[in-house]
């Protein structure tokens, strides 16, 4: 396949190898792995992108039409992550290299700040952490963010990010500079508090504790932060009680707002949540393929069900009631909107 001249035989700690061929992004990749705790057993592929401002398709209904993604690949592991697909197009696989096998687009707030002050670019809202976060464990050796952030905030351009990850609090500054001149808006991804489930199917990422912890962290700075809920996951994390602490911790935290999102299973994410479901919760299977039978989606009455009771156990807790009260942001972050109906755009908000 065209990645095996990229690949390295041996790690070398901070030593990157640079092979002759082939080129990918019509620039010379580098390979780099880190012989440290944190990153073992994982590749990096360092690239020159040709771009880092991408458009949504126009048929995909989102309330945003601009993302920025530094990473392909994400270390967060996350079992049901729709973005995995994407990793094979790259001719790697959507299970074990997806979670170990990350891109970097080394020159991204470079190119960030380039296309920002391009006569064409109009100013429009841009979303980051949609397909991979931003904020994964490699953001804190490589640094991206920051550079991003700045040009945003040089630019005055509106943005939103959506996370998992705690290493967004070392850019807290950043992000509040930019919203003194800018709409910022801010989420956090907590599908669930129950520290078990987590460690099944998110084992790369900071607990959900943790997370809600930045949440707090950004709601005592007077930065409005929103949590989305997903996803839920059918018959392991939607019992009554495990919603109800669920949004009772994510009302605590000060959130300004709570969106339910259930599971759904893309191909790529597919494959790779069943055949964990068939090695940890066999007797599930059978109901899983029931209830996805027509297609990556749960039925719209099941959906219906777990927003309605999200929605009811919100207004119980006060979400939002002792959020900030500063200015909120024209362009809201897609946790921070109203749950939307079942059907395909909910997907591409939740966070791989």
């Amino acid at each position: 396949m065209r990645w095996d001249a990229l690949r390295t035989s041996t790690p070398a700690d901070e030593q990157p190898v640079v092979p002759p061929a082939p080129m990918l992004f019509e620039q010379r990749a580098v390979t780099r792995t880190f012989d440290t705790p944190g990153f073992r057993g994982m590749t990096f592929f360092e690239v020159q992108a040709k771009s880092i401002i991408n458009r949504v398709p126009d048929a995909v209904q989102l309330p945003f039409r601009w993302t920025i993604n530094p990473y392909r690949g994400c270390s967060h592991s996350c079992l049901y992550c729709f973005a995995r697909k994407s990793h094979t197009y790259l001719d790697l696989d959507s299970g074990h290299d997806f979670d170990s096998k990350i891109v970097v687009k080394v020159n991204g707030p470079d190119l960030v700040r380039k296309e920002l002050a391009a006569p064409k670019w109009r100013g429009e809202h841009i979303a980051m952490g949609t397909n991979v976060d931003c904020y994964q464990r490699a953001e804190g050796r490589y640094r991206l963010m920051p550079g991003i952030l700045t040009a945003l905030r040089d630019a005055a351009n509106p943005f939103s990010i959506l996370t998992k990850g705690t290493l967004i609090l070392r850019d807290l500054d950043l992000i509040a500079e930019a919203a003194e001149v800018t709409d910022v808006g801010l989420a956090v991804s907590v599908g669930c508090t129950d520290v078990a489930l987590w460690r099944e199917l998110e084992p790369g990422t900071p607990s959900p504790q943790r997370r809600l912890e930045v949440c707090a962290a950004f709601s005592t700075a007077g930065l409005p932060c929103a949590v989305l809920m997903g996803p839920v996951v059918p018959f392991l994390s939607d019992s009554p009680a495990q919603l109800d602490a669920t949004v009772r911790q994510i009302s605590q935290a000060g959130a300004t707002s709570v969106t339910p999102i259930v599971l759904h299973l893309r191909p790529g994410a597919r494959e790779w949540f069943f055949r964990w479901l068939g090695e940890a919760h066999p007797d599930l299977v059978r109901r899983y393929r029931a209830l996805y039978h027509h297609g990556a989606y749960a039925p719209a009455a099941y959906q219906n069900q777990v927003t309605e009771q999200v929605r009811a156990l919100a207004r119980r807790y006060g979400v939002g009631r002792d959020a900030p009260s500063g200015r909120p942001p024209r362009f809201a972050p897609p946790a921070a909107r109203a749950a939307a109906p079942a059907g395909p755009a909910p997907e591409q908000l939740t966070l791989l």
